[in-house]
């Protein structure tokens, strides 16, 4: 019998598990590390490759009409100034005067925990003389918001002034516009159609912090969807709910999950009309994906900028237009995160305590864990040759330290859904106990079956 003793962890819980058991380390640790810059260990990198593949799936490998890119990291700058964000892509800043310390002045905790408002231009619309400076302790010590730019700056090539500046890209979107006809000429797509990328982003963020929820470097998941003008309010519905029903799939609890629609005067500057879907996070309620229709903001200010037309010509009708765009954005990290905190239980098993990740199982970095009940009288060699078979189409650890059920607790914490143990009457029938991580049942399984015992029970969540 099992007993829920925790819902939502401690974020400390969450990042001690997360260094013990090789998911997530803070990067260059050895040299006291690097602000709000993570590195991902052997269970990380997995879970992370995991999570990127279910999601190029579900966008792109189950949809005809979705193709991907890989648009580099280094663009024209005139991509940024084009797209505003060398002009717009800031936040508002307070600065203590007496520590020096800087803080983003849209989320600085004000009284009873509300946040300072500010105009469209980052102005203080209250006073900021009240405010206490959490490094120093000083009151009344901040100047009034000031706009800075996010973008990290940097020099392509020997010579390092004004004419060879360009940026870390802070978001991939750019990269799917201007490659727009490149995209329609090649893969001869029609009028509706998306273009999917993943890759890094690089943000120069004041006030970073919640673990890996917002990072300086960070990786995107984002489809940009080409609608024809007038069909735009249509195709953002349907990718709101297709959205939606893939974060329930992968395994987020829906009471987790909400949707927050921007208000018109809170709107990005290319936006015609956005969504958020915020999960309850450690750190409470934030974003997770949005959803936005950036109209043809994006390809008009480009097809402008570089001369070069950016239109979608209707066969039939010979009809020419800039279309529309429904924009799907996604942190990797934060999804990552979001599944790792949902995942996460500490239960009462028979009296004792367990701490288990039920991440979905197609998720999980390790899907099947082989052991030996002891390392004699022939198990470990059945294990060994249990567990490489395995290996061929599934990633597995194999492992016969410690007692059986301190095994079992170590693989629950690293999410693995099942448990191979090798025994005597395995030895004997060529049997072996398979342990569900969920239920804590076990079946007995000829050995020789094992894979498609697991091919049933390891499917991925389908597109929505």
């Amino acid at each position: 019998m099992t007993t829920e003793v925790a819902d939502i962890v401690a974020l400390d819980e969450l990042v001690s598990l997360c260094k013990r058991r090789g998911f997530i380390f803070q990067s260059s640790d050895i040299y006291g590390g690097v602000q709000s810059v993570y590195d991902y260990g052997p269970l990380g990198v997995e879970l992370k490759n995991n999570l990127r593949d279910a999601w190029w799936r579900a966008m792109v490998r189950e949809h005809e009409e979705i193709v991907g890119i890989d648009a580099g990291i280094l663009m024209h700058p005139e991509v940024w100034v084009t797209s505003g964000h060398v002009s717009t892509f800031s936040d508002p800043l307070i600065e203590c005067q007496n520590c020096h310390r800087r803080f983003r002045a849209d989320e600085f905790p004000g009284p009873a925990d509300e946040t300072v408002p500010t105009d469209g231009n980052g102005a203080a619309v209250v006073d900021t003389g009240a405010l206490q400076c959490p490094v120093c302790g000083v009151t009344g010590q901040f100047t009034e918001p000031r706009q800075f730019n996010l973008m990290f700056k940097t020099f392509m090539g020997p010579v390092e002034d004004e004419s060879a500046v360009t940026y870390l890209r802070p978001e991939t979107a750019q990269g799917a516009y201007v490659n727009f006809k490149n995209v329609l000429d090649s893969s001869r797509v029609k009028i509706p159609f998306g273009i999917a990328q993943v890759g890094k982003a690089f943000r120069n963020e004041i006030t970073p912090g919640n673990f890996i929820f917002r990072t300086r470097e960070f990786e995107q998941m984002e489809m940009q969807y080409f609608v024809e003008p007038g069909t735009d309010e249509e195709w953002f519905e349907t990718w709101r709910e297709r959205r939606h029903a893939w974060l329930i799939a992968i395994g987020l609890r829906a009471d987790r999950l909400r949707t927050h629609e921007h208000a018109p005067d809170k709107l990005a500057h290319y936006a015609k009309r956005a969504i958020d879907f915020e999960y309850r996070f450690p750190h409470g309620w934030n974003e997770l994906e949005g959803v936005h229709n950036r109209t043809d903001f994006d390809l008009s200010r480009h097809q402008e900028a570089s001369g070069k037309k950016l239109e979608y010509v209707d066969a039939p009708s010979g009809t020419r237009f800039v279309p529309y765009v429904i924009e799907t954005a996604i942190g990797l990290n934060r999804l990552l995160l979001a599944v790792l905190a949902d995942a996460y239980h500490v239960e009462e098993v028979e009296g004792e305590s367990r701490t288990v990740l039920r991440l979905h199982p197609s998720l999980a970095p390790t899907a099947v864990a082989v052991f030996p009940l002891v390392k004699k009288d022939g198990m470990p060699e059945m294990a060994e040759r249990t567990a490489a078979d395995l290996r061929r189409s599934l990633p597995v650890f194999y492992d016969e330290s410690g007692s059986i059920g301190r095994r079992y607790r170590r693989q629950d914490e690293a999410g693995t859904p099942f448990c191979v143990t090798v025994d005597g009457q395995s030895i004997e029938d060529g049997t072996v106990t398979v342990r569900d991580r969920d239920t804590l049942e076990q079946d007995r399984v000829p050995a020789e079956a094992l894979r498609g015992y697991f091919a049933e029970r390891l499917t991925s969540p389908a597109a929505p």
